[in-house]
């Protein structure tokens, strides 16, 4: 099992990195929130992996936090139906908190806004899920205020909005950073789907 790498950053996309570990490159599939806290290219970077072997590919997933790490395979291990692309959009549409407060609290519609899950999966997440965080995980997401700012928030709904559309994630996240970047961060989420489906 490779559980990190360690080398230089040569490429960075929303979806995906390449990470240069002595000579040899390496392809890693990672959500956005993991792309938000990446280095520029050409520096080091440490990933925490996770490794899926299938019949026809051996794939890497790649992981800023443990706690990402953990909440990946704890999705595609403990909820039937959920392969590793369903995960990687959960964790792309919101915040491991947020995830955790949306079980404990039942909050189906909220998981079912984060594209690829739909309500029936959502149902199946809160039901096999629930037990899992319990009290901590209720506490942690009542505890954390931030999460997520008003700002990630208008970002997390303008690229959903402009994934339902069909949009791939990472062009929607394109779009929509660039249109924050013309309209400020006050503008609302209707203004910034508009401006990311005229760029």
């Amino acid at each position: 099992m490779i559980d990190y790498l360690e080398g230089k950053l040569v490429e960075a996309h929303p979806t995906y990195v390449v990470v240069d570990v002595r000579g040899m490159g390496y392809h890693l599939q990672i959500p956005v929130s993991s792309y938000e806290r990446l280095p520029e290219p050409g520096k080091e970077v440490k990933i925490l992996t996770h490794l899926s072997i299938r019949e026809d590919a051996h794939l890497l997933y790649g992981f800023m936090t443990r706690v990402e790490r953990d909440l990946f395979r704890l999705l595609v291990q403990a909820v039937s139906g959920i392969g590793p692309k369903i995960a990687m959009n959960v964790l792309s549409g919101m915040t491991p908190v947020m995830f955790k407060g949306a079980v404990t609290n039942h909050d189906v519609k909220a998981l079912a806004r984060i594209p690829g899950l739909g309500k029936k999966t959502a149902e199946r997440i809160v039901v096999e899920l629930k037990d899992k965080f319990g009290k901590a995980g209720e506490w942690e997401a009542q505890s954390d205020q931030r999460a997520p700012s008003e700002g990630e928030a208008k970002v997390q709904d303008a690229v959903s909005a402009l994934v339902s559309l069909g949009y791939k994630p990472a062009e929607a996240l394109k779009r929509v950073k660039a249109a924050l970047a013309v309209l400020g961060e006050k503008a609302e989420i209707d203004r910034l789907v508009r401006a990311g489906l005229q760029q």
